[in-house]
């Protein structure tokens, strides 16, 4: 088996964890707030804490994943998330669940853009889309296995039981990444590297062994913050994805309880509710990976990426509309799958934009990304849950959710693909 092919499996497998462990709670929604009696606005901070620490430590697990190397860094922030995915397990009221809560999202954090990280090192350019596409592909998956493993475990040992299996799982995955994975071009190894072979040249003459130190110093540059944070696209892309995340964390958080009290989907039910809308991201996001790829090949990177995730924002926007406006089961099912693998559709592109524009410093520009991201899953649980206290209307917040997507398909329009953000000089 190819060495890409065993990193892209793992990291598939870990972005099917994640999920498992991301959204386990939100299935165990009703039985928690019953045993820890905590209202829905209290339940909107439970929601929206884990995403708050999950993007505040987007860049610097980024950062430190690109400099230090992405084998140990991975492994120690799976580690960390698995504890208090255990730990969860434990709380005993609502300030124990919001302490833990966001440590559990502090090592969440790295995932997405070490992975970034680790396909921009392995994979080649016209083929990041298609591995982008299967990582997020797998995300979905974990969101669709969600209701039929955690509900079963739910019903049969309760709801503290399954923030424990999940814990373990986790932990597993850490001890396989650490023996199977190795880093490439590791900027570490690479300077230790240069400066004995730098040694070893002394006698050849002073002058080698300058060029061999001169070397080093430009393979192992910083990450160029300045440069990056004044460039416009950087924003651009930033707050497209916190519009696109407002829309996508109402699946990761409130989904299964609106379609539960907000249109009456039974408990067996909901499994298959809430399952196919995730393997409609989950099919979106494989079929995303291809067309971007093949899209940019044939017509160019603003066709490949550009075009098509303004487009699929667009469509999302209109499906979110009419899941609010149409009463019904059937309707709501429908319109709010076919708006989830729309919407994510375009994930792969977004992913792929930041190895376009970022380049080398792709996990610093990812990590960013999708902090602003999750700052906007932040706001959009905790609105969710002062609108659903307040009106007691469970479609009211669609209608907000809709027009944030299509705020960001705007923004979208205006991002220029061919235009890095970091220069020649800095790669």
């Amino acid at each position: 088996m190819k060495k890409t092919n065993i990193i892209l499996t793992l990291l598939v497998i870990l972005s099917v964890v994640t999920f498992l462990d991301r959204t386990c709670i939100t299935f165990a929604s009703m039985e928690i707030k019953e045993d820890l009696g905590i209202d829905q606005s209290g339940w909107g901070w439970v929601m929206s804490i884990f995403t708050l620490s999950y993007g505040l430590l987007q860049i610097p697990l980024g950062a430190l994943g690109d400099k230090v190397g992405h084998r140990w860094v991975l492994a120690l922030i799976v580690v960390w998330w698995s504890v208090f995915t255990a730990l969860t397990g434990f709380a005993g009221g609502l300030m124990s669940m919001l302490a833990i809560r966001f440590c559990f999202g502090i090592g969440e954090a790295g995932a997405s853009p070490c992975s970034t990280s680790v396909i921009s090192r392995w994979f080649e350019k016209d083929k990041v889309g298609k591995a982008q596409g299967y990582v997020w592909a797998a995300t979905r998956l974990g969101g669709a296995a969600a209701p039929f493993i955690v509900i079963p475990i739910i019903a049969n040992y309760g709801w503290r039981f399954s923030f424990y299996v999940l814990g373990a799982i986790g932990i597993v995955w850490a001890l396989v990444w650490i023996y199977t994975y190795r880093d490439k071009t590791h900027p570490h190894r690479t300077v230790r590297e240069r400066i004995d072979q730098a040694q070893e040249k002394i006698h050849m003459g002073i002058d080698q062994a300058h060029q061999a130190k001169q070397i080093v110093k430009q393979k192992s540059k910083e990450i160029p913050w300045k440069e990056i944070a004044s460039h416009r696209q950087f924003w651009i892309i930033c707050g497209m994805y916190f519009f696109y995340a407002f829309g996508s964390w109402f699946f990761f958080t409130w989904f299964p309880e609106f379609m539960k009290q907000g249109r009456g989907f039974t408990a067996e039910e909901l499994k298959y509710a809430v399952a196919i809308p995730f393997i409609m991201s989950m099919l979106g996001n494989i079929a995303g990976g291809y067309l971007t790829d093949r899209l940019t090949k044939r017509y160019g990177i603003k066709v490949g990426r550009k075009a098509l995730g303004t487009a699929c924002l667009s469509v999302s926007a209109i499906f979110m509309v009419l899941a609010a406006f149409i009463p019904g089961k059937e309707a709501v099912f429908i319109f709010l799958s076919l708006c989830f693998g729309i919407f994510d559709l375009m994930l792969p592109s977004a992913w792929a934009l930041c190895i376009d524009l970022g380049k080398h410093f792709a996990g610093f520009v990812s990590g960013a990304m999708n902090t602003f991201g999750n700052l906007g899953g932040f706001c959009c649980s905790l609105m969710f849950g002062y609108l659903l206290k307040s009106t007691g209307n469970y479609n009211l917040p669609l209608y907000m959710i809709a027009g944030m997507l299509l705020l960001s398909a705007i923004l979208f329009a205006f991002i220029n693909p061919s235009k890095p953000i970091v220069s020649e000089e800095q790669e």
